[in-house]
């Protein structure tokens, strides 16, 4: 198990050892030895702190945007996607306390997972440090992608764009070529998105949906000109 000091030094923070460890305990974790206490309630928090820090910073960033567009970046950035992404850079996968079975599925780079301790990080950051502090570190976190239109794609539903531009365009028939590879415990998965008889990009991850979402991505920037930003009509996560 890494050292937990080299993720609060990651992070920029200090969260009490008690705490910290409450943090990273996933149910699986918690059930297989007796019950202890899980991360869900930091989490509750953690949604909260993140939600209302997003807020405030388009509210006061974004003067001239309308509520719809300010949710709509508010939405990008607290997605599920978007936190494990957030969570993957910052290597908090290994960290994670996870049963025997989450182990051996990979749970420690599954999305759901990786987001949930982000967020149950920034709320013991809340009980330790205080709302300032959690604060800043979810404007570290989350800062860069509010300001990064294509970034903001962390919350699309790039699937549901791909079809209606292939609807729009004429373009054909959408087919995901999947293949797999590793142990059963350790799969990673490439798909590549065929339309028509034209392929136009691939992606990978943990999981099919994963991999079939970021080949989605690569195949809409490769059909949408650069500036145009990510579409905004529906979102994936939260």
């Amino acid at each position: 198990m890494p050292s937990p000091e080299e993720l609060l030094k990651r992070l920029g923070v200090s969260i009490d050892p008690e705490t910290l460890r409450l943090a990273l305990t996933h149910r699986s974790y918690a059930y297989e030895h007796g019950g202890l206490p899980t991360n869900e309630r930091l989490e509750f928090l953690g949604d909260s702190v993140l939600g209302y820090a997003v807020t405030d910073h388009l509210y006061r960033t974004y003067p001239d945007l309308p509520e719809g567009d300010l949710a709509k970046r508010r939405s990008a950035v607290v997605s599920t996607r978007a936190l494990a992404g957030i969570a993957r850079g910052l290597d908090v996968g290994p960290h994670i306390l996870l049963g025997q079975g989450e182990r051996l599925t990979q749970g420690a780079n599954k999305s759901s997972i990786l987001a949930d301790t982000m967020e149950a990080l920034i709320g013991a950051t809340y009980l330790s440090e205080g709302p300032d502090a959690a604060g800043a570190l979810v404007m570290r976190l989350v800062g860069p992608l509010l300001d990064d239109v294509e970034q903001l794609g962390a919350g699309t539903d790039w699937k549901t764009a791909i079809q209606e531009i292939a609807a729009s365009r004429k373009l054909g028939t959408i087919e995901y070529v999947i293949t797999g590879t590793g142990p059963d415990h350790a799969r990673v998965f490439e798909a590549t998105l065929n339309i028509g008889e034209t392929a136009y990009g691939t992606g990978t991850g943990p999981s099919k949906k994963e991999a079939e979402q970021e080949a989605a991505a690569v195949s809409y920037r490769s059909l949408v000109p650069t500036g145009s930003g990510a579409p905004s009509d529906t979102s994936v996560g939260r």
